[in-house]
């Protein structure tokens, strides 16, 4: 079987990435048919949701540097075949049951795959250009987002079975995937030589209080998905009027473009500053979807899903890019997983919490408590942004101005060893 050369393996990566978003958000937009048809509460479809990152956490624990030992390609592979037998629960389901035993098996297959899929997209980038891969992971994180909206969306509204096609598309994609992830090598040079055994996540000591400040900016991104993917369709419907799964469904897409838009700008903006961002986006944005309910307004729905999208992008791209900068080679897909585990367990506490209260209380209520306690954390990763990343970033930028300065001079001392007659290149 012939091997992808190296573009063609960053972008089968890029795919492998976009599909464990997709498989992430492909029942948003069933959610509200299994609460009109099988009478589910909003604390069931929460759970439902939440049985994915619940599950991914153990996952990322026991098997986060699983791709360092045994290669990105059979670490992938084997998420993928998770991925297609979830899909296909749910393409299959009768039940609520079906549904959980559904989001177990994506939480295995993106715990396995999306961390080594990450880490290929920087090994199979030109040296220098790990920010440019961070930046098109999240790029290619919205797409699957988008596609789970879009497809999902009209799927719903206008063809047939709409409790169920949509999960079989997904799973022929996933299959379609796995052809090209056979064709990737098997191997990359920078995982590591010994074999593989149980072991915790790693964190090298001296990058722990950089990667805490990576990943509470990564887990802003997740707290955000928290409120959109399981509650989008029902805000959408409930209290900005909307009453075409399409349109929801489009709308709810401008989340997924606006990540597109933004994570493309977020390679031109200094890491630091991208987590400063980042949370000030996610504050403005949980208060902007409480601004929809008081308002009952779809204007107000579209600019809260914009602002959203862009503070995902954010605080995705620059979790992620702290990750792939100050760790070692090969501790990087542990920390990559390591961040994953962070926003996950995030999404898993909030998710559920958050639909709770909207069974208890109703949905405003639960968006006016979401968003209070979200921003408290937001506050938080704001401060560490400012308090850690920008003076690293301040420190780097007069490390390099040192070298400069430092070899510039040592270039005008050789000049000056010269003897004049040797600089003499003719005769008199």
């Amino acid at each position: 079987m012939p091997l992808l050369g190296t573009r063609a393996s960053f972008w089968t990566a890029g795919a492998v990435v976009a599909l464990a978003l997709w498989t992430s958000a492909c029942p948003t937009m069933t959610y509200p048919l299994y609460q009109a048809e099988w009478g589910v509460s909003t604390t069931a479809i929460t759970w439902i949701f939440a049985a994915y990152p619940i599950t991914l956490i153990p996952v990322l624990i026991i098997f986060g540097d699983l791709s360092d030992h045994i290669g990105r390609r059979a670490s992938i592979l084997i998420g993928l075949a998770a991925e297609l037998i979830g899909a296909l629960f749910f393409a299959v389901a009768g039940d609520v049951v079906w549904l959980l035993i559904g989001r177990v098996f994506m939480g295995i297959g993106v715990g396995l795959s999306i961390s080594p899929a990450s880490v290929a997209m920087v090994e199979f980038s030109a040296p220098g250009k790990e920010k440019r891969a961070g930046a098109l992971s999240t790029a290619i994180s919205a797409l699957g987002i988008g596609l789970a909206m879009l497809v999902g969306g009209a799927l719903t509204e206008y063809a047939p079975f709409p409790l169920h096609l949509d999960f079989f598309v997904l799973a022929v994609s996933i299959a379609a995937v796995a052809c090209l992830v056979l064709c990737m090598p098997r191997h990359t040079p920078d995982e590591a030589q010994e074999p593989w055994r149980v072991r915790p996540i790693v964190i090298p000591r001296g990058s722990r209080v950089v990667f805490v400040a990576g990943s509470i900016a990564f887990a802003s991104s997740f707290l955000l998905g928290a409120i959109v993917l399981p509650l989008g369709a029902k805000i959408a419907r409930q209290l900005a009027g909307s009453s075409n799964a399409l349109v929801t469904g489009a709308l709810l897409s401008v989340f997924a473009a606006c990540i597109t838009v933004f994570a493309l700008v977020a390679r031109r903006v200094p890491v630091w500053l991208l987590v400063v961002l980042g949370a000030a986006g996610s504050l403005a944005a949980v208060w902007l979807f409480v601004l929809t309910g008081v308002e009952h307004s779809l204007a107000l729905f579209f600019v809260a899903s914009a602002v959203a999208g862009a503070a995902y992008a954010f605080d995705f791209a620059g979790g992620l890019t702290v990750f792939s900068r100050y760790a070692a080679p090969h501790h990087r897909a542990g920390m990559v997983s390591g961040g994953y585990l962070i926003g996950y367990a995030a999404q898993g506490v909030g998710a559920p919490a958050l639909g709770a209260v909207v069974t208890a209380h109703g949905l405003m209520p639960g968006l006016l408590t979401g968003a209070t306690a979200f921003s408290a954390f937001f506050v938080v990763v704001l401060i560490g942004g400012l308090t850690v990343l920008a003076p690293l970033h301040r420190r780097g930028l007069h490390a390099a101005r040192r070298t400069v300065e430092a070899s510039a001079s040592a270039s005008a001392s050789a000049q000056e060893a010269v003897p004049a007659g040797d600089m003499e290149v003719g005769g008199p």
